[in-house]
């Protein structure tokens, strides 16, 4: 993987890392069709005793985002970084709701999609038809949507609502994910944007519904949670991560920088 971030001014080995995913994740979403223009937000925590994360600055495309460009904040919402650009205050709401509340979640991702808000708009939320929607139901919260994300009061219903949740359907608004790692959270973004996009997709056709009876639903959910857990085949990101990172110097390097 490129690594060609300066490490000025004592930058410490965990946020140099961090940074270098963050970015990564940001192009990824891009090369994926979920972002939008210069809305919607990324975030990680950076290891350490200090509540800072970093955020994508206001100013720059997913496509061209970069480690150096992305902007440190303290939990206050003050900027620790220099920047020629500053940060969205809708993100600033929403992600420091999610470090400050979870302080296991160390990467947020918010998008709007088609698919996303296609199912976020939905009174019934995602629907149990498919093997990859159960996945993602057994990790999901909804959050009713209150405008932009303006008021710092909401943070408090935010971080209810997600609860200990990975995925969070802010309604009438679009997708959150969270995970420990950069790599777990665009994981769970990439199960969440495909269980929307095949609901879409069956509903579209106009047909009824072969549902699946609840007691196969509830062996599908415990057998999806057994399988992406630590002592599973396939540890949520594990192994998607460096598949992606291969795929991305590829098509887009430069992430580094």
């Amino acid at each position: 993987m490129p690594d060609t971030i300066s490490k000025e001014n004592n930058m410490t080995e965990a946020e140099h890392t961090t940074r270098v995913d963050l970015a990564a994740a940001f192009r990824l979403v891009d090369l994926y069709g979920w972002s939008d223009m210069l809305a919607t937000h990324l975030s990680a925590r950076i290891p350490g005793p200090d509540e800072h994360f970093l955020i994508n600055p206001v100013g720059m495309m997913f496509e061209e985002m970069t480690a150096s460009c992305l902007v440190k904040v303290d939990i206050d919402g003050n900027i620790l970084s220099e920047s020629e650009f500053g940060i969205n205050p809708a993100g600033y709401t929403i992600h420091s709701a999610v470090h400050m509340g979870r302080k296991d979640a160390g990467c947020v991702m918010h998008t709007h999609t088609a698919a996303g808000l296609g199912v976020a708009t939905q009174k019934s939320g995602l629907l149990p038809l498919t093997q990859m929607a159960l996945a993602v139901i057994a990790q999901t919260g909804y959050h009713d949507y209150e405008g932009p994300a303006f008021d710092l009061r909401e943070r408090d219903r935010l971080i209810n609502d997600l609860a200990s949740n990975n995925v969070l359907i802010l309604r009438n608004h679009g997708l959150l994910t969270v995970g420990k790692t950069v790599a777990e959270a665009f994981v769970w973004l990439f199960r969440a944007e495909r269980a929307c996009r095949f609901q879409l997709s069956f509903q579209q056709a106009g047909v009824p519904a072969q549902e699946i009876p609840k007691e196969v639903q509830d062996i599908s959910i415990e057998r999806s949670k057994k399988a992406i857990s630590a002592s599973g085949h396939r540890p949520i990101g594990q192994f998607e991560w460096p598949a992606l990172l291969r795929k991305l110097n590829r098509e887009n390097p430069g992430y580094a920088q």
